[in-house]
């Protein structure tokens, strides 16, 4: 990986950290379902107007479909399950099945879509999941049917996101690729026109709703354009240069980033577990994106 990759996933990660923080005060006032549609309606319309002032063309190559079931995939079902997610489990809970991500992606690469994972890889998933553990500390929960329910809730979503990483490649990079702009943007659609049933039912069937927040608009729109819009063109740009299984870590990055917006904005402290476990986190990362053994090496040492 080049410098600039590692630039790039600590700032996407430093955004998706930010979501976290946007959500806790959205999520509250407007409800998990409602907040989740409109994070990914403002995502559409943030990308739609990014490539409009850049003066891109609308053009999928044959691609659209794939762009809009990615989307579904990876935006759409996983947002969804973790509102449901929401009312079953502590958000620390959450966050912990959230960086199962690289090992759901690893399981699925492996069982599904021919990954060879090393046995420094292996490690370093299960160092990064140690690091969030110490870095996430959360109540004692009862193990009850709707705990469980909320557990399976979130690997459903981590599932989606490995899935949908492999998809990306064999969908569009393998097929001659795709601007990222265009494989967002379209992602975004399908995301929204599957939420969009959800949210209808949610408005017509839900609680009342104080809709005139300025504060929470502002948070609404902040998660839609910055952490959906710009974080997506950046994570299908990573996945499209250093593969889905490297850019899947960004999940370990999110919660130490998540954790700072929070002590930077709300006052929360840092405790030395935070510090700990980031450390750990910064170390699994390592292990799994760093470049093994090129095949030429290999080779000589077959040879040899």
């Amino acid at each position: 990986m080049r410098t600039s990759d590692y630039i790039r996933l600590l700032f996407l990660a430093a955004i998706w950290g930010a979501s976290f923080l946007f959500m806790k005060i959205a999520v509250p006032e407007f409800g998990a379902v409602n907040t989740a549609f409109l994070r990914v309606f403002f995502g559409f319309v943030g990308l739609a107007a990014i490539i409009f002032l850049l003066k891109s063309r609308y053009y999928f190559d044959g691609k659209f479909k794939s762009s809009m079931l990615l989307g579904v995939i990876n935006s759409g079902l996983p947002f969804f399950m973790y509102c449901l997610a929401a009312k079953w489990l502590p958000t620390g809970y959450s966050a912990i099945f959230n960086a199962t991500t690289p090992l759901m992606g690893a399981l699925i690469g492996f069982s599904f879509f021919g990954e060879k994972l090393t046995m420094r890889k292996w490690g370093g998933v299960v160092l990064g999941l140690a690091g969030i553990m110490v870095i996430t500390t959360v109540g004692e929960v009862n193990s009850t049917t709707s705990t469980v329910a909320g557990v399976v809730a979130c690997l459903v979503a981590t599932g989606c996101y490995g899935v949908a990483g492999f998809l990306t490649r064999r969908w569009i990079s393998d097929r001659g690729g795709l601007d990222p702009k265009m494989v967002a943007f379209g992602s975004q659609i399908g995301a929204t026109l599957f939420l969009l049933p959800f949210f209808l039912w949610s408005v017509d069937h839900g609680p009342e709703i104080n809709w005139l927040q300025g504060k929470v608009w502002a948070s609404v729109i902040a998660v839609g354009l910055i952490c959906t819009a710009l974080a997506y063109i950046l994570f299908f740009r990573l996945i499209s240069d250093i593969g889905p299984m490297r850019s899947l870590t960004v999940t370990f990055l999110i919660p130490p980033f998540a954790v700072l917006w929070g002590y930077f904005v709300l006052g929360e402290t840092i405790n030395k577990g935070f510090i700990v476990g980031a450390l750990i986190v910064c170390i699994a990362v390592w292990m799994i994106v760093s470049p093994g053994k090129s095949a030429a090496v290999i080779k000589r040492e077959v040879v040899k």
